[in-house]
């Protein structure tokens, strides 16, 4: 079991040092570093003899010391820094060393003031009492009739009449006189396999064969397409030869496959 030893009421270093920068009312972007180092040396002294006073203290004073020494050992680094000439980053700018610990103080009094503001909430729902609705069925069910010469207060056929245009011309103006004018795309399915199995069973049996004429017989432009891929992949795995006698002219498919 660890003791709990508090000086006032710090519950670690960084509250310690926020306590130090209320206590001396400086900007905590502009810490007077020395001063605040110096003030929190003493408290680590006084902390050392509080736990030195008991047999228990002495037995966890590492496990209690540990983070207050690292914090200690920080505001030491950052005191010799700002001694010496400060450095300057890619910017131009200088840089400060006591920047990495004032962004982290900022983020711990956020932290600290959300768990007081969500401990205040929690106090304050406590006192708060929820009674299930009692209502009747009938009464729950109950709705007021529509009064219509309310509802329509001074509208008349005309006024119906303008409003009627009006949505309809809000509607008409949704529509893209461009797109609008599109056609239905539709998707054709082609089975590649199927599709070279039948053109390979088709140059098989004509031996010689006219590329046009096998084109001809084509369905759609995409079956063209995908006739054309299946002639250039033959040609590929040399199934197939192309003659062509001249520019322009008709290609002839000759058929290198093995008779059946």
């Amino acid at each position: 079991m660890s003791l709990n030893v508090k000086l006032e009421v710090f519950e670690g270093p960084l509250d310690l040092l926020l306590h130090l920068i209320d206590k001396n009312k400086v900007d905590i972007y502009d810490i007077p570093i020395v001063l605040i180092t110096e003030q929190y040396m003493d408290y680590l002294e006084k902390l050392e003899e509080a736990l030195a006073a008991s047999e228990e203290g002495r037995t966890n004073r590492m496990n209690i010391m540990s983070e207050f020494l690292v914090m200690a050992a920080t505001l030491l680094d950052i005191k010799c820094k700002m001694l010496l000439p400060k450095e300057v980053n890619e910017e131009g700018e200088e840089e400060d060393p006591r920047a990495e610990l004032v962004e982290r103080l900022i983020e711990y009094k956020l932290c600290k003031y959300m768990c007081y503001e969500l401990k205040d909430r929690q106090i304050d729902a406590v006192k708060t009492l929820f009674k299930k609705p009692t209502i009747p069925s009938e009464v729950a069910k109950y709705e007021p009739p529509v009064n219509y010469e309310e509802l329509l207060g001074d509208t008349d056929l005309y006024r119906l009449n303008q409003i009627f245009k009006a949505i309809m011309r809000r509607q008409t103006d949704r529509i893209d006189p461009i797109r609008s004018k599109f056609g239905k795309i539709e998707k054709d399915e082609i089975n590649l396999e199927e599709k070279t199995a039948e053109i390979r069973e088709y140059v098989k049996l004509h031996k010689r064969c006219s590329f046009m004429e096998l084109l001809s017989e084509q369905r759609t432009r995409m079956d063209v397409v995908v006739t054309f891929l299946v002639i250039l992949e033959l040609m590929k795995t040399g199934d197939i030869r192309i003659e062509q006698d001249d520019l322009f002219e008709d290609i002839i498919i000759n058929s290198l496959l093995a008779a059946a």
